[in-house]
């Protein structure tokens, strides 16, 4: 499969500089440039008092009939979280965890998804890699098996459907990342319990709000042990001789006042994504990372990503001791890739085309040496 010639997606609908590759989506995309009137008007309903309020909550609204339609689940089921960390802590502090109980994870798991529940100290935490599958690590005292759809540090795709078996199996609740593949691949959020994605990778929003999908006809009676007034059920006062109830749906995730500004800019950005087929989207994506791929081959550089794009996400990683170095002289040249944990990650989207997969392989190949 060969680069796209041109990009699905308009540059020019980007703040992305003249002569600038910008392949670091899975860090941070560039700012779409409808988000500035987004935010225009929000300045502008924060100001306008109550009146200015209601835009504000229909703007939420908004974003979770976008969120929902784009992953194929109820709107009901859509809650928003200030960050994937703050979503994951919820649900983990909300289990009734029992002696013996465990949790398993990925050895190279992103810290949002485990490292709530190894603060905690809730429960035994087991590690699959490898020589250790998940399916080894599971047993019937398994109440929680946390994954990211595609992983951060090589862009390696899971399995979620069998994971899904896997966790019916003992029982155990199933909780995906999304953050790494929402925006660039059809998601089929029904296989999970609970789901969460950051808005600001390929989602092409911006820090501040992460969508939460609880799924309900899986865990109808899940509630999370605390609450704020955005939470909780009903308009009336509240009395405070009784425990109050929730909301029946997923802003029960939202215990005060979702972040209104990142709130408007991930509607624009789930609007404008609304405008492609998720499934050309990937197929877009897939002709830059195996045009990478096969580039990098050719320079003797060994990527950790698998070569099948069936079981990749949109980047391409390698490892390197001069990550830094390299990403530092790269953005010399105009191309924007991300380093971190001594790998450079190269990160496609719609507005990536054959142009930016052939600057960064030319500019790594001047660099061949400090790889």
């Amino acid at each position: 499969m060969s680069a796209p010639a041109t990009p699905l997606f308009d540059p020019a609908a980007f703040r992305i500089g003249p002569g600038i590759a910008h392949l670091c989506a899975g860090g941070e995309t560039p700012f779409l440039l409808r988000h500035d009137d987004a935010l225009r008007r929000y300045a502008i309903d924060k100001s306008n008092g109550e009146a200015g309020r209601h835009a504000q909550e229909a703007e939420v609204e908004r974003a979770r009939v976008l969120a929902a339609a784009m992953w194929g689940v109820a709107v009901e089921d859509i809650g928003f979280v200030s960050s994937v960390a703050e979503g994951v802590s919820m649900l983990i502090e909300s289990i009734d965890w029992r002696p013996g109980d465990n949790a398993v994870f990925d050895e190279n798991e992103y810290p949002s998804v485990i490292a709530p529940l190894l603060v905690a100290g809730a429960a035994q935490v087991r590690l699959a890699s490898r020589e250790r599958p998940m399916a080894t690590q599971v047993d019937s005292r398994t109440r929680l098996i946390g994954v990211s759809h595609v992983s951060y540090l090589n862009a390696a795709r899971v399995d979620l459907r069998a994971l899904r078996m896997l966790a019916d199996r003992v029982g155990a609740i199933l909780v995906v990342d999304h953050t790494q593949a929402a925006g660039t691949m059809p998601i089929a959020a029904e296989l999970a319990d609970f789901a969460f994605a950051a808005s600001y990778k390929w989602l092409l929003g911006m820090t501040g709000v992460a969508i939460a999908y609880w799924n309900r006809a899986r865990r109808p009676a899940w509630a999370p042990r605390t609450a704020g007034w955005h939470s909780l059920g009903g308009t009336e006062r509240p009395r405070w001789d009784k425990v109050p109830g929730l909301r029946a749906d997923a802003m029960r995730f939202c215990r005060g006042n979702p972040a209104h500004g990142p709130v408007y800019v991930l509607a624009e950005a789930l609007d404008h994504l609304r405008g492609f087929d998720p499934a050309a989207v990937q197929h877009h994506i897939h002709g830059c990372t195996t045009a990478l791929l096969a580039g990098l081959s050719r320079l003797g550089i060994v990527s950790t990503t698998p070569a099948d794009p069936a079981h990749h996400g949109a980047s391409v990683c390698f490892e390197s001791p001069n990550a830094a170095a390299l990403t530092a002289r790269l953005a010399e040249r105009g191309v924007l890739v991300w380093n971190g944990r001594g790998r450079v990650r190269i990160s496609v989207h719609g507005y990536t085309a054959a142009d930016d997969v052939a600057a960064v392989l030319a500019g790594l190949a001047r660099l061949r040496d400090l790889v």
